[in-house]
């Protein structure tokens, strides 16, 4: 029955995945791969910005520092 509960829900954009759970240590390494492949595929990066900007957000970084 779970299977076809797993097999009807599962998609591309929000697979299930079965863990073990019965080695708490292996099913964490095989929960931080899964999030670590995740993460990978998404190619993020840094937005780029010019020199303008650049010394816009230093300028508000150094009125927050005073602020504390």
């Amino acid at each position: 029955a779970y299977e076809e509960c797993l097999s009807a829900t599962s998609t591309c954009d929000a697979p299930w995945y079965v863990v073990p759970a019965d080695d708490k240590e292996n099913a964490r390494l095989i929960i931080s791969r899964i999030i670590l492949d995740t993460f990978k595929a998404l190619k993020m990066h840094y937005p780029t910005t010019d020199a303008k900007r650049r010394q816009e957000l230093l300028s508000i970084r150094k009125q927050l520092s005073k602020q504390d």
